[in-house]
């Protein structure tokens, strides 16, 4: 709205409009590809003291990234797993009041033993790093087989993915009676609680101080990327996504699972269909 060649003076213009003058000469300084490198690297790194020691903090995540020659502050390091949506997984002191209590809902699965596929699903997303940059995957997972029923795959952490998810799962194995998930934004979102209500599926969150009420896709994860990411070599999420890709069909078909009497998920979910 403000013209630099208009009769009105560009500070008259600012004043009008309550705009800092500062502002209107600001040009953005273009990220430096280097430092965006090393935070990636930083990153990764990061993911994967999480995945092996999930309890600790940035306190220690800075101590140990010290001890592997990388200079970086406590500030750096909340940032950078903010980004990536991970935290410290130990019971949390109530220090505030959350202001979206109504987004909400109870955990439906305590001492709950699923006897049926399709019974219980779980839900969740995790930090996948790339050469320049990182990726998101989201998972479901059915609790009786532990059948990987659908992955996606996006650069961002928004509820469009986890949506496109629910809708792939329900379109390919029919509809579960109760979708479990943590207490992410993504999932406290007006879109999804609708989908699943159209649907008639139940929805319940983690508790609060209960991390471990979703460990069966956060067990899956840790499997994931210590067999399989942490292994091979990709460049783009075209590559990215055929291995993982290439690990679920493994993962559904071939590797026999020690829960499950070491049948694969595959025959376990698909031979309750067959039995009925």
């Amino acid at each position: 709205m403000i013209q630099m060649n208009s009769r009105l003076h560009v500070r008259r213009q600012c004043r009008l409009l309550k705009v800092n003058r500062s502002s209107l000469y600001y040009v953005p300084k273009p990220p430096d590809p280097e430092h965006q490198a090393w935070l990636e690297m930083v990153m990764q790194q990061i993911d994967r003291i999480h995945l092996e020691h999930p309890y600790m903090g940035t306190r220690k995540m800075v101590i140990l990234l010290r001890q592997m020659g990388i200079t970086i502050t406590r500030k750096t390091v909340r940032r950078l797993a903010a980004i990536m949506g991970i935290c410290a997984v130990y019971p949390k002191a109530n220090l505030s009041k959350r202001n979206f209590k109504e987004s909400i809902v109870p955990y439906r699965l305590r001492n709950y033993k699923a006897c049926f596929p399709n019974q219980v699903w779980s839900i969740d997303i995790t930090y996948i790093p790339m050469p320049h940059g990182h990726m998101y995957l989201t998972a479901i997972i059915d609790w009786y087989s532990r059948k990987i029923l659908e992955y996606y795959l996006a650069d961002t952490l928004d509820k469009e993915t986890v949506i496109a998810a629910v809708k792939e799962a329900v379109a390919r194995y029919g509809i579960p009676a109760i979708i479990n998930s943590d207490q992410g934004s993504q999932f406290t979102s007006d879109e999804y609680k609708k989908l699943l209500k159209q649907l008639g599926i139940t929805q319940s969150m983690d508790g609060r101080r209960r991390w471990a009420d979703n460990i069966m896709v956060e067990r899956w994860f840790r499997s994931l990327k210590n067999e399989c990411i942490y292994l091979n070599e990709y460049q783009t999420p075209r590559e990215l996504l055929q291995l993982i890709g290439k690990y679920v069909k493994d993962y559904n078909t071939i590797r026999p699972h020690e829960a499950l009497e070491y049948q694969t998920p595959d025959e376990v979910y698909y031979s309750c269909f067959q039995a009925a």
